[in-house]
């Protein structure tokens, strides 16, 4: 049977949104309307989408953000109201990230086969040196230092909800990729998945979301979500997966 994006999308609000599963280092809070996330991730997840008054509901959550420095989100989806909410979001200081698309795929479809060549292996993370070579490969993905993100993949070690992979070639860290696995839930999502520039377009991307995918299916996930950037969107695409709603983050910073 074909998806249906509607009916997907939907169930997605309920389960991942209104209603979002707990998350290692995170905490899930309800402020009035809202649903945010606290600690280690600080996102404005779901909200009255009917609200007669965004504008206190957007100032409310703008009094509320983390000490520790770290942006709060508000995230955004393009079917998501009530109408005029970025407008009230760039007027309480929120800033625009880079948009992204949520794509699903249905696990009950034949998933690609999509090996590279030999001397290629993926591996789940299971000590600090994994966990290592998982921030040096994301950082020169995304050229970006994200070594104080170390303490928190650290505490993930070991959880069956949340998995860190990274791909190798003749035995050197190329790539890598989060796969979060909640319980009682139809979707299993796929997050922070980068290549080294100097090994893309080889393969290994697609390889590390069919492994990704083929690992929810085993756990018995109807679902896999991604947050796709513009760059990834085409390849997933050709992968099967189906684009449901545009997402921008609205970053609000102390």
């Amino acid at each position: 049977m074909m998806m249906r994006p509607a009916d997907v999308l939907s169930l997605f609000d309920a389960q991942m949104r209104a209603d979002p599963p707990a998350t290692a280092g995170a905490r899930i809070e309800r402020i009035g309307s809202v649903v945010r996330s606290g600690g280690s991730w600080n996102v404005v997840l779901f909200w009255d989408r009917d609200s007669r008054d965004a504008r206190a509901m957007v100032a409310e959550q703008a009094k509320i953000v983390p000490p520790n420095g770290s942006p709060l989100e508000w995230k955004l989806y393009s079917h998501d109201g009530p109408e005029g909410l970025a407008t009230i979001l760039r007027d309480q200081g929120f800033v625009p990230d880079e948009p992204e698309t949520l794509m699903a795929f249905d696990l009950e479809l034949p998933l690609p086969d999509t090996a590279p060549r030999d001397g290629f292996e993926i591996r789940g993370v299971a000590d600090v040196r994994g966990v290592q070579d998982f921030i040096t490969v994301s950082s020169a993905a995304f050229a970006e230092d994200l070594s104080s993100r170390a303490d928190t993949y650290v505490r993930l070690l070991g959880d069956p909800t949340h998995v860190l992979y990274v791909a190798y070639l003749d035995g050197r860290p190329v790539s890598c990729g989060r796969l979060q696995m909640p319980a009682d839930r139809a979707f299993a999502s796929m997050w922070g998945g980068g290549t080294v520039p100097v090994h893309r377009r080889r393969g290994i991307y697609r390889a590390l979301v069919a492994f990704r995918a083929h690992m929810a299916r085993q756990r018995g996930y109807r679902y896999i979500t991604i947050d796709a950037r513009e760059t990834s969107r085409p390849i997933l695409a050709r992968l099967g997966f189906v684009p449901l709603s545009g997402i921008t983050g609205w970053m609000l910073r102390a």
